[in-house]
């Protein structure tokens, strides 16, 4: 990014950092919940089944839910275009929840997470331009991801704690999983909680499209997750030429339960109106449930398609 390091220098003068001051806390959080909005009333933010497709952005996003029979849909999912203000920057997140109250905690997740986070990257962005030990400009790849990453934990971590103090929901017997992608000009970061899963696909040296997991699905089988679980006094039990990269894929288990990272690209790939090819993966996995688990009930689904291009692929 050509004006990365003026970037850091506007958003640095845009917050009033005294000692003894936290900022973002109070004002940034304002300011990220009025960004927040702004973009839903200039439609550049999705929360339902549709598309986000700005003029002039290299953005285009599907996305689609569909309601399973074990009864309330517990999915949600968000797309948010020009994520910041930034022209060159976009918010993704997909949410399972789970448990009596889990579509409450989902939609809260939801709700908070995209603007927490918003305000937690300002802060460590202002914070990192006024550090005279950082230098923004010698390494700009590891520096973004570095401060991506601990924007990322503190806001799980506000998030989590906010459920906690929020008596209308319960939010010890009930979760979400919250995997989210944010897009800053050519480089995606990923953060992912729970068991829903992105797939990247990208295009190999004979053109064929092949997916690469970007995510590591957390379910209880995993030991070293059960583990953690118990360890945090959890339970684990069940309730009844162009560039390489093309597009990625963000799913709940609802899709990869039935569906293979490879059979997802070559869905998303083959669907012939690229505005509907998260419904088009949707629908296939509904399809796949009904083959390859007769007598269990339906999973909710739910998909969001980000492609890389501001044309979608033909």
């Amino acid at each position: 990014m050509s004006h990365f390091s003026s970037m850091f220098n506007g958003l640095a003068r845009s917050f009033s950092i005294k000692r003894g001051k936290n900022p973002g806390n109070g004002d940034g959080r304002e300011a990220a919940e009025t960004m927040a909005k702004d973009a839903k009333k200039n439609d550049l933010i999705l929360r339902s089944s549709g598309v986000v497709n700005i003029d002039g952005s290299d953005n285009f996003a599907s996305v689609f839910s569909k309601r399973g029979r074990k009864g309330v849909n517990q999915d949600c999912a968000i797309v948010w275009e020009e994520f910041g203000c930034q022209a060159d920057m976009l918010f993704c997140g997909i949410f399972d929840g789970h448990g009596p109250w889990g579509h409450f905690v989902a939609k809260k997740v939801r709700e908070s997470m995209p603007s927490s986070l918003l305000c937690n990257w300002q802060e460590t962005l202002a914070r990192a331009s006024l550090d005279e030990d950082i230098d923004l400009e010698s390494d700009k790849k590891h520096q973004r991801f570095h401060i991506w990453k601990h924007s990322f934990l503190k806001t799980c971590a506000l998030v989590d704690q906010e459920l906690e103090h929020y008596r209308k929901i319960d939010s010890f017997h009930s979760g979400t999983t919250a995997l989210t992608i944010v897009r800053q000009g050519e480089l995606i970061f990923v953060a992912n909680v729970g068991d829903s899963r992105a797939v990247l696909a990208t295009t190999s040296d004979d053109g064929t499209l092949v997916p690469v997991q970007l995510t590591v699905d957390f379910k209880p089988n995993l030991p070293q997750e059960a583990e953690r679980i118990i360890q945090c006094k959890g339970r684990v039990f069940c309730l009844h030429d162009e560039p390489g990269d093309q597009f990625v894929v963000l799913a709940t288990d609802g899709v990869w339960d039935v569906i293979s990272n490879q059979e997802a690209v070559q869905i998303v790939s083959s669907a012939p109106d690229k505005a509907k090819a998260a419904k088009h993966l949707v629908e296939s996995a509904a399809r796949a449930w009904k083959k390859k688990r007769k007598g269990i009930a339906v999973d909710d689904i739910s998909a969001i398609c980000l492609f890389f291009h501001s044309i979608p692929l033909s």
